[in-house]
């Protein structure tokens, strides 16, 4: 061996990259440059690896764009109501906890809106139809606690699950359009909980 490539290897040991990276990288490009973003070659260089490793967790793109949809319905959901729930035992503050950071950061990730816009594909549709299915029943179950009526409580939950997406589609297609400001999201929070 020589002495180059024994400096290389003990400067910078390379991780194994897992199928979880690679679904990350996904995400990252898709929410950058939508669908068409999730190519393995740019992938590969984006991680500092080769083809040959994309191909070792997955047998094609089809096979990377349902892992990072996976990946996204445990981050962008599962995770979320998880940290809610472990967060703030009332459900009334769990909610208005909810609704403000879905305020917030309706404009500062463009990933949902991508999603939306690929809807036609259909493993997007399928991931899209399973994630507004939880989301809205997670929030229309916080409305339940707080004594609306069942139907009610789902008329709630999907209109404050519309109003997020709404937020996200009208901050990214025209920047500055939405309101960040304090004020404005305790408005919105308010109006969605009374």
């Amino acid at each position: 061996m020589d002495e180059h490539r024994a400096s290389r290897q003990q400067q910078s040991p390379r991780r194994r990259l897992t199928a979880d990276d690679w679904a990350d990288a996904a995400l990252a490009a898709l929410g950058e440059r939508g669908l068409a973003g999730v190519a393995v070659e740019p992938l590969a260089t984006r991680l500092g690896t080769t083809k040959g490793s994309f191909y070792w967790h997955f047998a094609n793109r089809d096979a990377l764009v349902v892992a990072a949809l996976a990946r996204w319905e445990e981050v962008a959901t599962e995770r979320i109501i998880t940290a809610m729930e472990a967060a703030e035992p009332d459900p009334a503050a769990r909610l208005d906890a909810l609704l403000r950071a879905a305020a917030a950061s309706a404009s500062q990730n463009p990933l949902d809106v991508r999603l939306l816009a690929a809807g036609d594909h259909p493993e997007v549709a399928a991931a899209l139809a399973r994630v507004t299915e939880r989301r809205v029943g997670y929030i229309a179950h916080l409305f339940e606690l707080l004594g609306f009526p069942p139907a009610q409580a789902h008329h709630r939950g999907f209109l404050a699950y519309t109003s997020y997406l709404g937020h996200a589609q009208l901050a990214h297609a025209t920047p500055g359009a939405v309101p960040a400001d304090p004020e404005y999201l305790e408005a919105v929070a308010t109006l969605l909980r009374s």
